[in-house]
């Protein structure tokens, strides 16, 4: 008030709301394709979810127990003061774990890659409607 003009605070543009709001609905739109593919594969019941995690646990489960047996033949046929059992069970049961985890990081990436080629598609067909 002593002659200098108060500064005001600028107003953001409107350029960055749209650039805001057009992500947002790039968003909204792919989670749609998502969900709509997803209702379109018809996945089964909750039953093939058990199966899915049953498979997970057979992937190392089986590992687990073939290093148990081997210990334990090993220790049979050739014993002495550690524990073949133990160390072929502890052996097993990291290579299960192992296995099942890059099975289901591959799926992983197969659904983000499904994702990505819709996000691919709907940016093709987005653009010939502007």
């Amino acid at each position: 008030m002593n002659g200098q003009a108060e500064k005001k605070p600028k107003a953001p543009s409107s350029g960055g709301h749209r650039e805001g709001a057009a992500r947002f609905s790039r968003a909204v739109g792919q989670r749609e394709e998502r969900l709509l593919r997803s209702r379109r594969k018809k996945p089964g019941s909750v039953w093939s979810g058990f199966g899915f995690f049953g498979l997970v646990g057979w992937a190392i489960v089986v590992p687990t127990l073939i290093g148990a047996a081997i210990g334990r033949w090993l220790d049979r046929t050739y014993p002495g003061e550690r524990s073949w059992t133990l160390a072929l069970l502890l052996a097993g049961l990291v290579l299960g774990c192992l296995n099942a985890w890059r099975w289901i990081a591959g799926e992983h990436r197969e659904i983000e890659n499904e994702g990505r080629n819709g996000r691919d598609k709907g940016k093709d067909s987005s653009d010939s409607h502007e």
